[in-house]
C-alpha cells in the first residue's frame, strides 16, 4: 500500500469536496466507534451577511465530517474512497451559529449501517460549547454507481 494512514489527516485527502464547498479541515481521531473532525469557518456560500454559518452549513459540516471519517476507513482498508450522499436529516437542534474564524470540532458516531446506508449521530462544538446536534442518513454509492477510486 505505501500510503500513510496516521491521524490527523487532511480532509481533502478523504472527501471529494473542494473549496469553496469543502468545509472540514482534517480528521483528528478515529476510535472504532466514530471520530472527530475539525473545521475553521471561512467566508463562503454558506455564511450569511452577518458573518455566521447558516443552519444548512451546520448540517453540511456533519455530513462532510462523516464523509472524512468513512473515507479514512475505506483507505485504511485498502478500498477506494466511495461517494456518499446525504439522504435524510432529523432531530437537528441548532443552539448557536459559528462565525468566521471559529474553530470547530465535529463529533460523529455511526449508530447503524445497513447495506449501503449509514445512520449517524453528530455534534458540532466550539470548544466546550455545543452548537448543533442531529441525526442524519447517508447513502454510500458502490464504485460502479458513482463511487470514486
Amino acid at each position: 500500500m505505501g500510503a500513510s494512514f496516521t491521524l490527523p489527516m487532511a480532509a481533502s485527502e478523504l472527501v471529494p469536496h473542494r473549496p469553496p464547498m469543502l468545509l472540514v479541515d482534517r480528521l483528528l481521531a478515529e476510535d472504532g466507534n466514530g471520530g472527530i473532525v475539525t473545521a475553521t469557518i471561512t467566508e463562503g456560500p454558506l455564511t450569511g451577511p452577518d458573518g455566521h454559518l447558516e443552519e444548512v452549513g451546520l448540517v453540511e459540516l456533519l455530513a462532510q465530517g462523516y464523509a472524512a471519517l468513512q473515507g479514512f476507513l475505506d483507505r485504511r482498508a485498502g478500498k477506494p474512497v466511495q461517494m456518499g450522499f446525504l439522504v435524510g436529516v432529523r432531530k437537528v437542534e441548532v443552539f448557536n451559529a459559528p462565525g468566521i474564524s471559529d474553530r470547530l470540532e465535529i463529533h460523529l458516531r455511526p449508530q447503524a449501517i445497513v447495506e449501503s446506508f449509514a445512520v449517524v449521530d453528530g455534534e458540532v462544538r466550539r470548544g466546550e460549547e455545543l452548537l448543533a446536534r442531529g441525526k442524519f442518513k447517508v447513502w454510500i454509492a458502490p464504485p460502479e454507481d458513482g463511487g470514486r477510486g
